[in-house]
């Protein structure tokens, strides 16, 4: 089914009137930054974005396209850097500038702008924007972000969304909406930002209700392409405009279920130089289109992404990276799994590096709260109803050893209050954590929050999960609807509540609370609220 929204057009945060230019100022950027030579379209239908939280700063974002859709995965742009200029205020109205400047668009990073600020206020609401001129001046939405916390200070509770998996053909992306309408102070997504598939390779239901632009995503211009799609949905703009947002990957933003430069369909890639270059254009991709630090920016088919953040004493968010330094499933990736290939030792989902850094880092924190945002289910998880056992070999299932390590290590390093959050399955589930998961009486470690997905799957179905439920007895949840979750940290307990909307096969479905959860600080273990 034909997408059929109205023509873009720029908005400010939540749809409100257009951001007018006073306060910008006139002759700031260099004459002819905009070719002079034709009226070019607004370049800003991608909106705007925050990310990467510190004390004294965040990252602010945008991509230059005044074509979005178009094939060649340019937008619409010349072949030439553009200069834009950036504002940050402390009003909405912009009428109290904190600081402005100008960065270059590149060319040769699709005119993607990642602004890296410092050196401003702990603990503080901003409001940006940007701007580009030549023989039209053109403005781009406003949006607001915010700084960490001081880090010797708890700082006020933190309310965070958390959310994964937005098959745009599967449904309207109404979730974000109502995510935006939560005004959440960070939101963390968990991966499947994309879908890579061509229109209609990806079917749910009784059909999709919108179509993929393009083939399937191989090339660097497709995935921008592909970016830019879903960047242009207006629900999507307002989710990023309202909050920073912490980023990570799954499989979808490359391919579905590659692990490290393994793909999921070897037969179109005999080699792994030829997977890889796939790799790198996906990767160059992400890195254009998310609110990410250089730190992050690819080189070839590398691209570091599991980073340390903290939220002054509150919480440190630790996040990883499954995709890229996994070994290939277990058992040619056939679900479910119960073979012996999984227990592996040898085996890994998260490389040698990425988990000593991950230990290290549980063992040194000082935070009250040591979040792990990462992509696929940690606990143990049995499939198959009744006495007969079946795993999914793609999450931690797949990887026991590990899973192992990690447990271990939560009490060894004496992890302060782990929270894992997981995305991934389009499932609700919460669970304890134990170190002996056949135990039903093993004392949880710590606990695992997944959220659903904002789309994929379509609408959910009644009635999900009682069978999980019997099987699994550290599961205390299981939810087939679409959604994402709110979790709000504060220094004595965390608070999760699990939203859900009935449909996303038309737009505008109200949003509810299917269940809350609470866990105490030094009390590991998910109670209901």
């Amino acid at each position: 089914m034909t997408d059929v929204r109205p023509p873009l057009a720029r908005r400010t945060l939540l749809g409100g009137a257009t951001v007018l230019g006073a306060g910008l100022g006139t002759g700031l950027l260099t004459a002819g930054a905009w070719p002079r030579e034709r009226g070019l379209a607004d370049p800003f239908t991608l909106g705007v974005a925050s990310g990467e939280p510190a004390p004294d700063g965040f990252v602010l974002w945008t991509r230059l396209a005044p074509d979005p859709y178009a094939e060649d995965g340019r937008g619409g742009m010349p072949d030439r850097d553009v200069p834009v200029r950036w504002e940050v205020a402390h009003d909405e109205g912009f009428r109290r500038i904190v600081r402005r400047g100008t960065e270059v668009a590149p060319a040769h990073l699709g005119h993607s702008v990642h602004v890296e600020l410092d050196g401003l206020h702990p603990g503080h609401q901003y409001w940006y924007r940007f701007r580009v001129e030549g023989r039209e001046t053109h403005i781009s939405p406003a949006g607001t972000t915010r700084t960490a916390p001081d880090p010797r200070t708890w700082g006020t509770p933190l309310t965070m969304a958390f959310a994964s998996c937005a098959q745009y053909e599967h449904g309207w992306f109404t979730a974000y909406r109502r995510l935006a309408e939560e005004q959440p102070d960070v939101v963390l997504f968990l991966g499947d930002y994309i879908y890579e598939y061509e229109k209609n390779q990806y079917v749910v239901g009784d059909g999709n209700v919108r179509d993929h632009a393009g083939p399937e995503t191989t090339t660097l211009a497709g995935y921008r392409q592909r970016h830019a799609q879903y960047k242009a949905d207006p629900d999507l703009q307002a989710a990023h405009a309202v909050a920073p947002w912490v980023v990570t990957w799954d499989d979808h933003e490359v391919e579905n279920n590659y692990a490290d430069l393994v793909a999921e369909e070897q037969e179109p890639y005999p080699t792994q130089e030829e997977f890889a270059a796939r790799r790198a254009a996906a990767y160059q991709a992400y890195y254009e289109n998310m609110p990410l630090r250089r730190s992050s920016m690819p080189q070839g088919p590398d691209m570091r992404l599991f980073r340390r953040l903290d939220w002054g004493r509150l919480a440190s968010f630790h996040m990883l990276d499954t995709r890229q330094y996994r070994s290939d499933q277990p058992g040619g990736d056939q679900f479910p799994t119960t073979g012996p290939e999984r227990d592996d030792p040898n085996r890994t989902i998260l490389g040698t590096e990425q988990r000593d850094w991950l230990l290290d880092g549980l063992g040194s924190s000082q935070a009250t709260w040591d979040v792990i945002g990462q992509q696929v289910m940690v606990h143990e998880h049995d499939y198959v109803p009744g006495v007969d056992r079946g795993f999914n070999p793609d999450s931690w299932d797949g990887y026991t050893a590990d899973r192992q390590r990690l447990l271990d290590g939560f009490v060894e390093r004496g992890a302060q209050n782990p929270v894992v959050l997981t995305g991934d399955v389009h499932k609700h589930y919460a669970a304890d954590l134990t170190r002996n998961p056949s135990d039903a009486n093993a004392t949880p470690v710590g606990v695992e929050l997944v959220c659903t997905s904002i789309t994929s799957g379509g609408d959910g179905t009644d009635g999900y999960g009682a069978d999980q439920l019997a099987d699994n007895p550290d599961l205390k949840l299981a939810d087939d609807r679409r959604g994402y979750g709110i979790a709000r940290f504060e220094r004595d307990h965390l608070r999760a509540d699990f939203r859900v909307l009935d449909h996303v096969s038309q737009p505008g479905a109200a949003v509810r609370t299917r269940a809350s959860f609470v866990v105490e600080a030094g009390n590991p273990g998910l109670q209901e609220a």
